[in-house]
């Protein structure tokens, strides 16, 4: 093919890809280029290996005498010394926060970033602003610079950008707001392992998961900043849980001081059934069992005094140490991929009836057993996990929206404020407590003003 790079056709013909330059006489310049840049981030070989793998189980567990439950800190139990190091650690300009925001709103009727998906239930505010809000919060209270770390994918990088610029980063300093694109995986044909087109000269590329982010954070030379920078942990949660307490003193001081490498939060299960990725020890180590690979008995063993045996549940919300990160994103230490056999739409096959594809993913705790030294902590599941996943139905907008207002009560009646309730129990008028306000129950304590009465929809700001 005229233009075409010699060394490039060679390569291609090597694994026996060439069919990637079907109409290449009919592209354009820019184009071609395009076509030619993605074929040089492809890790041809890697995806060779990877083909061959492609009927291996998607996960063995090991036999059940390897498996333990993981022990467990109570959150209420972190002492006001332990907090004392997390302030110190915030105000020294320690810890960064990563947000990782690359999904799409599609299961929402949307596609615009979720994180613009509005769930205030006072105010509208969306996802994006309660997150950032945090983060000025959090730099508002300790005097502290804290960047912001937000990970968008090829789909959603352009809006999210744009989103945060049309609302002046929400207070926040641009300079300390980063984004990042998570990296991409191309898709293979599960019969022949040929790469998948879109269209001539466009290979079909999707998010490389959740993963992903750990390694797109230091490929793009953000960690490299961030160590220079005097950033010892990088706080990790995910946009579509708005409770979540980014980067609290009590966490992020317990973590130093049992001088963790990978930390987790846990809530715990409530329901055998219940879909979360299980926090266990497998092989003395931590890792987590996804709960679709947790095994029915063991999903509902249970201790003499009752409780699921197995019942850390994860809501994705971990604190890593910076050396940590380096380790686990370079050289041999750099995490897996895993196998998945997907429907793709493509040139070859615009409406597959079955599974066509191979689609490979990073997951971000395959980082978990790669530490050394770990630590869970239990946090109720009312005050830091509500995740919009649904339209309609349990982790919809609507159940995210009773949570802040539920978690929102609480705080004022602790307060001392009056909130009134339906016979049901249930809080008549909506209430919103914006981050800026109060970052926690005792903020808000300390703030509202004697004799407060909720008697409409309120948001305290």
């Amino acid at each position: 093919m005229k233009s075409v790079p010699p060394d490039v056709l060679h390569h291609l013909k090597h694994h026996r890809q060439e069919h990637v330059l079907f109409g290449w006489d009919v592209l354009s310049e820019c184009e071609r280029a395009q076509l030619i840049g993605d074929i040089a981030g492809i890790d041809l070989g890697e995806l060779d290996t990877l083909y061959r793998r492609r009927n291996e189980p998607h996960a063995v567990l090991p036999p059940r005498d390897r498996i333990a439950p993981l022990a467990v800190e109570a959150w209420s139990e972190i002492s006001s010394a332990t907090i004392s190091i997390g302030e110190a650690a915030i105000r020294a300009g320690e810890v960064a926060v990563l947000l990782v925001a690359g999904g799409q709103g599609s299961r929402l009727g949307s596609d615009k970033p979720k994180g613009i998906y509005p769930v205030g239930p006072v105010s509208g505010a969306s996802l994006f602003q309660i997150h950032a809000e945090k983060v000025l919060a959090l730099r508002r209270n300790y005097a502290a610079r804290v960047p912001f770390l937000v990970m968008t994918s090829h789909a959603t990088h352009a809006d999210t950008e744009a989103y945060f610029e049309a609302n002046d980063y929400f207070g926040l300093p641009q300079i300390d707001v980063h984004f990042f694109q998570q990296g991409t995986m191309p898709a293979l044909d599960l019969q022949t392992g040929k790469l998948l087109l879109e269209k001539p000269g466009q290979l079909f590329l999707s998010p490389n998961g959740h993963g992903g982010s750990l390694t797109a954070l230091a490929d793009s030379g953000i960690l490299a900043k961030l160590k220079d920078t005097g950033v010892r942990h990088v706080f990790y949660f995910q946009v579509d849980n708005p409770l979540t307490r980014i980067a609290d003193p009590a966490f992020v001081g317990r973590h130093i001081e049992v001088e963790s490498e990978a930390s987790s939060k846990v809530v715990f299960k409530e329901q055998p059934e219940e879909k979360v990725g299980m926090l266990s020890q497998i092989d003395g180590r931590c890792g987590i069992i996804e709960y679709s690979d947790l095994p029915a008995e063991m999903a509902n063993e249970r201790t003499a005094t009752g409780e699921l045996m197995f019942r850390a549940g994860s809501p994705a919300i971990h604190l890593f140490s910076v050396p940590f990160l380096e380790k686990v994103t370079s050289g041999s230490t750099r995490l897996a991929y895993h196998l998945a056999q997907k429907k793709v739409p493509c040139l070859s096959e615009r409406a597959p009836k079955s599974e066509n594809a191979l689609k490979f993913e990073m997951f971000v705790f395959d980082a978990l057993p790669l530490a050394d030294r770990w630590l869970a902590v239990s946090v109720e599941r009312t005050d830091e996990f509500a995740p919009l996943k649904n339209a309609t139905g349990p982790d919809s907008a609507q159940t995210v929206r009773q949570l802040l207002i539920a978690r929102g009560s609480k705080w004022l009646e602790t307060a001392g404020v009056a909130v009134p309730r339906t016979a049901h129990g249930e809080p008549i008028y909506p209430v919103e407590i914006r981050p800026t306000f109060a970052l926690d129950e005792a903020e808000c304590q300390r703030k509202i003003p004697p004799g407060t009465t909720i008697t409409a929809p309120t948001l305290f700001e």
